[in-house]
């Protein structure tokens, strides 16, 4: 079997998902290949495009550097300069931006092709009909025939988690149907699950793809080749079978996913809630073993926790067993975190970051949200945090039903209040969940024109509606000294992915 996690992703780390699928294939001894056609085909457009005919001087630098830039943004030393590494990663999507044609746009974390939507299944359908007006066709249509030769797959595996990947992953699913019309293609992942939870019964790629998995892999893909797994659903993920140096980072990230869904759920205007997806954590004393079993095959510079929230229980158990390996992710605002013992614990763990989600600084809004916190918790949290020097990357949400003008100046507000605790903050517009509690409370719109769309739009009771919160943004929030500050120190495109290098010592 082959593998594929296919482009546009961020190329900061290894894809977790393949990468358990792969420590369960490999624990029932199936023969099988990894391919990272994600970092292999922005690799490849950086590495191999020529220089434009029409090009100005920045463009003729980022041509002429772009080797030394590539070794530059794998090498701790580039985390020294924040304004460096901004350059290095200006100029190397500089030269992806030459790949960009008539048909499509290729950047280190996105991909848009001209008249195709991702949430259009009959785009996706078209896409895969003419493959060859990809831009990253010229490398995965020899890579792919170079795989079929060496080790004819019957069965080939796409993990499909973000709307930036649907086109890519459609148009070599088109090419391989082209290539080996008898190949069984299986599709899996986050954006697949939410389609499936959203659309019950829907499968509009008949022709295209054989099997839809949903939700955890293991369990289905086991049972394509015959094998029922039973009540073992838990396997460690194996990574060395991916490029593990070639990744775009100051050092080697390992993620590690130790829960399926969120334990709080509760939030209003969450997917885990509006897909109804059930909360299953992989039993902290387990889950440490995997990690640590994990970092001393690849040893690892930085764990990267990918739970919706880490678990206090996983949590209390870093800390009573530090890895040696400094770690990260998101984790819920709690009294826990406002612990000085607790929070000091975390840090000799080797915690670096954590990232909170905040979205408002008015208490009303987040009550309405249902996040379960008090402002006062998170700013001893943010002060106990900062005390025992582990950084905060805050995430903040605008635009919500319950959220007014007054209420996002409080939002600005408490961030000025508390500008020398954060570390880093998101901000982000409020998408509305076709399926959310909050959906037919409002006259809803359709946010994007598609049969496969997860979001609406909705009349917001205040008028304040996404321009009017756009203007906000970047009229008065970002403008404030304190939070312009902030904001500035934010790594740009790998944001949150390579914010810890920046802190760690």
């Amino acid at each position: 079997m082959l593998l594929i996690y296919p482009p546009v992703a961020r190329p900061s780390e290894p894809p977790a998902g393949i990468a358990r699928l792969s420590g369960a294939l490999t624990h029932h001894g199936i023969s099988h290949r990894l391919l990272d056609a994600n970092l292999e085909g922005l690799l490849y457009l950086i590495e191999q495009s020529g220089a434009p005919l029409k090009y100005d001087r920045w463009t003729v630098r980022a041509f002429r550097t772009r080797s030394n830039n590539l070794a530059a943004l794998r090498s701790r030393s580039i985390t020294r300069s924040l304004d460096r590494y901004r350059r290095v990663v200006s100029d190397i999507s500089r030269v992806l931006a030459t790949a960009t044609t008539e048909e499509g746009a290729v950047g280190l974390a996105n991909y848009k092709q001209q008249g195709f939507s991702p949430v259009r299944s009959g785009d996706l359908i078209a896409a895969a009909e003419k493959p060859e007006l990809n831009p990253f066709y010229p490398y995965f249509s020899r890579r792919l025939e170079g795989l079929l030769g060496e080790s004819q797959p019957s069965m080939v595996g796409f993990s499909l988690n973000y709307l930036s990947q649907a086109l890519c992953t459609f148009a070599m699913i088109g090419f391989l149907k082209k290539a080996c019309p008898a190949i069984r293609i299986v599709l899996g992942g986050g954006l697949v699950t939410s389609w499936a939870k959203r659309f019950e019964g829907l499968h509009p790629f008949g022709g295209l793809v054989d099997d839809l998995i949903v939700g955890p892999g293991e369990g289905p893909l086991l049972s394509l080749f015959g094998i029922d797994c039973g009540a073992q659903t838990l396997f460690t993920p194996v990574y060395d079978r991916l490029p593990l140096r070639n990744y775009l980072s100051p050092g080697l990230i390992l993620p590690y996913s130790a829960a399926q869904g969120c334990y709080w759920r509760r939030c209003s205007f969450c997917p885990e809630r509006a897909e109804d997806n059930p909360y299953v954590p992989v039993p902290a004393d387990r889950a440490w073993d995997d990690l640590q079993k994990i970092a001393g095959k690849v040893n690892p510079d930085l764990i990267h926790l990918l739970d919706n929230a880490v678990s206090v229980q996983l949590m209390k158990a870093l800390a009573g067993r530090p890895l040696s390996v400094p770690w990260h992710g998101f984790a819920r605002i709690d009294r826990s975190l406002a612990d000085r013992d607790f929070c000091a614990a975390l840090k000799r763990s080797g915690c670096v970051t954590l990232n909170l989600g905040l979205e408002s600084g008015d208490q009303e809004v987040l009550d309405r949200m249902e996040k379960g916190i008090r402002l006062e918790t998170v700013s001893l949290a943010l002060r106990t945090l900062k005390e025992a020097g582990i950084a905060t990357y805050v995430y903040l949400m605008f635009g919500t039903p319950s959220e007014t003008p007054g209420s996002a100046r409080r939002t600005l507000e408490f961030v000025a209040q508390h500008h020398e605790e954060i570390g880093f903050l998101n901000l982000a517009l409020f998408n509305m969940p076709i399926s959310g509690p909050e959906a037919g409370e409002f006259r809803t719109s359709r946010f994007y024109e598609g049969d496969l769309s997860l979001y609406t739009d909705f009349a917001h009771p205040e008028g304040w509606g996404r321009r009017q919160v756009r203007d906000f943004l970047e009229n008065e929030f970002k403008r404030h000294r304190a939070v312009s500050a902030i904001l500035r120190r934010d790594p740009p495109v790998f944001t949150s992915s390579h914010a810890p290098f920046f802190v760690m010592t």
